[in-house]
């Protein structure tokens, strides 16, 4: 299953070549993965609550860390008050670590432009200890069904 989540691009976004920047990529990327993976409140948003089951609440416990990140740019973003889509899913749930993939898109039709591909390496840390800790059962639970096929990058 995939996640469609928009998100609104800022002015503050855009770079002298007056499209997205690189680095603001990343944030776009962070800020869709918190809005589906972490716990908030009732009615806050039209996405899945199953999914959101990492506390980022003080003296939860659990810390998240990226490990790697990767992205291809396909195509240019320009500046646009429609909000763009952020398809997110998981192409790996490893012991202590998830892979999160995504598309960038202009829309969640099936032949919308595609702006760029991403992957990021999250792992979850015991905040007491600072070393990895296993996914529990209640993450590994609400994200197998997110399980998809990875995206596939160009070869460098």
């Amino acid at each position: 299953m995939k996640i469609d989540v928009p998100l609104p691009l800022r002015w503050s976004d855009l770079d002298a070549y007056n499209h997205v920047n690189n680095v603001e990529f990343f944030r776009l990327l962070e800020e869709a993965r918190v809005r589906v993976f972490w716990t908030r409140q009732p009615g806050e948003s039209d996405l899945p609550a199953d999914l959101a089951v990492i506390s980022a609440e003080a003296g939860s416990g659990i810390m998240t860390l990226i490990g790697s990140q990767r992205i291809e740019y396909l195509a240019p973003l320009s500046y646009r008050q429609k909000p763009i889509i952020i398809r997110l899913w998981i192409a790996r749930l490893g012991g202590a670590s998830m892979e999160v993939h995504y598309e960038v898109r202009d829309s969640a039709d099936a032949d919308a432009t595609v702006f760029a591909i991403a992957s990021t390496t999250m792992v979850l840390v015991d905040a007491a200890s600072g070393r990895p800790m296993r996914v529990p059962a209640e993450q590994r639970e609400a994200w197998t069904p997110l399980l998809e096929d990875p995206v596939v990058f160009r070869e460098r």
